[in-house]
């Protein structure tokens, strides 16, 4: 693992556990224009780690440190979550400059680092999350393309295997959505839906309630209520 370290981050709250591990794309034009951006003092944002293309793993900001990823977010109802996560962006262009397939390397090597994570952090799977999760009002990523079925088989994550449609209902979903973590639900429910879909249907992010849609909520709030989410 090379070294590069960001000047941008702060001390955590004291006694503030690592709770949430929060998986981004960079969104830039090239990894070191990513790089240098996330250790740019003047751009006041860091990760804990960037992963190239090729799998190879940059550490940023050392984990017992605030790390500056999430920005304005939400999760379960609080803020300020760069106090209790670890972030890990994954070099991509992102929906503005190209986006594309993440690379079977950069998926190897982020398996690795997360199961170092989880090992040093008892991070709940069901906190393991996209900055459009937190955020769906204003970010895409890591977007469809990222293979969190993937990670949920490596243990990483949860995902909702084999939901079978379920029929639509909106209220239900609404409560769905806000217990297992989304905000901003009566701001923008279709941006929290397309969020949704990103992470856990990403055939088709449309923002619309649709039976799948409604069949991996459903399946989704199974999962949490098992130790296995935990």
């Amino acid at each position: 693992m090379e070294a590069r370290p960001s000047p941008n981050h702060d001390a955590r709250p004291a006694g503030q556990p690592i709770e949430i591990l929060l998986l981004h794309y960079t969104g830039m034009t090239s990894p070191e224009a990513a790089l240098e951006r996330l250790c740019d003092p003047a751009a006041k944002v860091s990760a804990h780690y960037l992963i190239e293309e090729d799998g190879r793993i940059c550490r940023l900001v050392a984990e017992p440190r605030r790390a500056w990823h999430a920005g304005l977010a939400e999760w379960r109802g609080r803020g300020d979550l760069n106090a209790r996560s670890i972030g890990v962006e994954l070099v991509n262009p992102g929906h503005e400059w190209g986006y594309r397939p993440f690379p079977e390397a950069q998926t190897r090597s982020l398996i690795a680092l997360c199961r170092e994570i989880l090992a040093r952090h008892p991070i709940p799977r069901r906190q393991v999350l996209g900055h459009s999760d937190v955020a769906p009002l204003r970010k895409d990523d890591p977007g469809e393309l990222f293979d969190w079925a993937c990670l949920a088989a490596a243990g990483i994550g949860l995902w909702p295997e084999g939901a079978p449609p379920a029929e639509p209902d909106e209220a239900l979903a609404r409560r769905q959505l806000a217990a297992f973590g989304y905000g901003y639900l009566e701001q923008d429910f279709a941006a929290v839906l397309r969020a949704f879909q990103r992470h856990f249907r990403p055939a088709a992010v449309t923002g619309t309630l649709d039976p799948e849609t409604a069949g991996r909520l459903a399946a989704l709030a199974a999962l949490t209520r098992t130790p296995a989410a935990d």
